[in-house]
């Protein structure tokens, strides 16, 4: 049972993270003019909250690949 306690805290703590990292890290591409933005909602929650920070850039990138 602590270990399903513990498995849940560490997402909830990766996805609010996520999150906010998701939200200064489009802040940041605004206001240099990059036209590269990832939307929150239930794919990028479910992405930052099980794969954390790779997850995240893996979304980026996924975002990013027309532009290159």
């Amino acid at each position: 049972m602590k270990r399903k306690k513990q498995i849940l805290v560490n997402f909830i703590v990766r996805l609010i993270l996520g999150v906010a990292i998701i939200v200064c890290v489009n802040q940041f591409f605004s206001r240099k003019e990059i036209p590269i933005n990832v939307g929150i909602n239930v794919v990028s929650l479910g992405v930052a909250g099980t794969l954390g920070v790779p997850g995240i850039a893996m979304l980026y990138g996924a975002v990013a690949m027309p532009f290159l």
